[in-house]
């Protein structure tokens, strides 16, 4: 079973949706006034993931992710770059997409702008203010956060530290510095739409509540998703909204994501440690293809478990390109070295690496099912690998190699989109951000002195030709036949 950490309650509990085989679940998107950046990467991996695994277990999901299009910042940038904010949200919607094509991410079910449902806010906002949970001022909505007695619920903080701790919009009109804009009155030159309280646009909470509700047909849904940055004030103004309209709980689970550092430091352009997705493809080395940047992007962000921070950095990606150069490395030492099936009796090796493969699948489940525990599955793939190239090096029956390859394709990368690079396409050049000249030598000629030296049984020979090699940007591996495998 399925065991999710539901930020409500503070503890994992077993995931069952509300609807029979049916998961309704609504992720906040992105507000697209700039590129993505790895936040955004990690969350949009994550919730796929969650797609991905739901499915797997033969749920039906019907997923939702919005785009905030209209903003505070999308105005300000447009004002700054003297064009219009359509243009601005328009531009960095498709700048969007583009980043989930690099991260190998499918579109949502469903991706609303809040643009599409302004009627359903209005809607919404005249409803809370009719039950007195809202109040309009001079064009402006405000929530009463004091007539919502579990607002600091999803955050577990009571009022009064709510209002300690909180960064809030100051404004003296307000009843109460914690209450917060439901719809805001236009400036000159702002983009505004028609309301009974004037013309205005909508603030930002109210917009996920009426998005969720209209895209997946329900007041109850059954998970809410983003990052830890959205637990307040985002995703508790949700709940306070919605449920203050509706009289129903508005998610069962909430699921969030941990923060990306930059080496150790929490992400944040005041620090210049901001990285785009964009820019951390274009910073990888540039014999890395495409395909096998988004490999590595996406093995680091899952080998830590989702609700902990991930500290990136170039190192921590190298080290991800070396873990993923052990699993090409054994798909190539595959299609080398086949051993015939012999008759009679299975071997102690065979028998060996059956039961591992057989163990497999269900241990690969039972770490998914604990709060989608992706490290403690990698750790899995790892220690197949390990299995394997030790099989291998002394049987490998093609019937059992193919099992192996299936499960890397089926649970690695159907699930977490991993694995899927052609293994002659792969690059084992070593990482590195500084190009490298090599020097001038004939390779061919060095490996073939050197397969003498290791036949005349001159081992120091043999390593001084192979460190010559390594200098000139070729690694050398010897095979159990005797043979030498060059990886440039």
């Amino acid at each position: 079973m399925l065991r999710l950490y539901n930020t409500l309650t503070r503890k994992k509990e077993v995931f069952k949706p509300l609807a029979g085989k049916l998961v309704r679940m609504y992720v906040c998107g992105v507000t697209v006034y700039d590129r993505c950046h790895l936040g955004h990467a990690r969350s949009a991996i994550v919730f796929d993931l969650l797609r991905r695994y739901l499915q797997f277990k033969k749920y039906r999901v019907r997923y939702v992710k919005n785009f905030t299009d209209v903003d505070d910042k999308i105005i300000a940038r447009a004002q700054k770059e003297q064009r219009p904010w359509e243009v601005v949200a328009q531009t960095y919607t498709a700048a969007y997409w583009e980043d989930m094509a690099r991260l190998g991410v499918p579109p949502a079910d469903l991706e609303p702008k809040a643009t599409e449902h302004i009627d359903g806010m209005v809607a919404l906002i005249g409803k809370l203010i009719k039950k007195g949970l809202a109040y309009p001022v001079e064009g402006d909505v405000y929530y009463r956060v004091s007539r919502f007695k579990e607002y600091g619920k999803l955050s577990h903080r009571k009022l009064d530290e709510l209002l300690a701790g909180a960064r809030v919009e100051v404004d003296a009109r307000k009843e109460n510095p914690l209450d917060f804009a439901l719809w805001k009155a236009s400036k000159p030159g702002e983009p505004s739409w028609p309301s009974p309280w004037g013309a205005g646009r909508p603030g930002w909470h109210i917009e996920c509540s009426v998005m969720s509700m209209a895209c997946l047909k329900q007041s109850t849904i059954d998970i809410h998703g983003g990052g830890q940055d959205l637990i307040f004030p985002h995703h508790e103004n949700e709940i306070a909204q919605s449920e203050g309209a509706t009289g129903r709980s508005f998610s069962r689970f909430w699921v969030h994501n941990g923060f990306v550092t930059i080496d150790q430091e929490k992400m944040s352009k005041s620090l210049g440690n901001f990285f785009t997705i964009q820019e951390v493809f274009e910073k990888m080395p540039a014999h890395l293809g495409p395909a096998a940047r988004r490999e590595i992007l996406r093995y680091f962000l899952l080998s830590v478990h989702y609700r902990g921070p991930v500290d990136f950095s170039d190192q921590h990606l190298a080290q991800t390109k070396a873990a993923l150069d052990n699993y090409y490395a054994m798909l190539i030492r595959f299609s080398e070295v086949v051993w015939e099936q012999r008759a009679g009796r299975p071997t102690a090796h065979t028998r060996r690496i059956l039961a591992i493969l057989k163990a497999f699948p269900v241990e690969f489940r039972t770490a998914m099912d604990d709060d989608l525990n992706v490290p403690a599955a990698l750790a899995l793939f790892q220690q197949l690998i390990t299995s394997a190239n030790r099989y291998v090096s002394v049987e490998g029956h093609a019937k059992i190699l193919a099992k192996i390859r299936q499960l890397f394709s089926h649970f690695g990368g159907e699930l977490l989109g991993l694995f899927a690079v052609e293994p002659s396409k792969w690059s084992f050049q070593p990482w590195s951000f500084v190009p490298v000249v090599a020097p001038a030598v004939d390779v061919d000629a060095l490996v073939k002195e050197r397969e003498q030296a290791r036949r005349d049984k001159d081992f120091s020979r043999s390593d001084q030709l192979r460190r010559q090699l390594a200098a000139a940007g070729v690694i050398i591996e010897d095979l159990p036949d005797g043979s030498t495998r060059i990886k440039r």
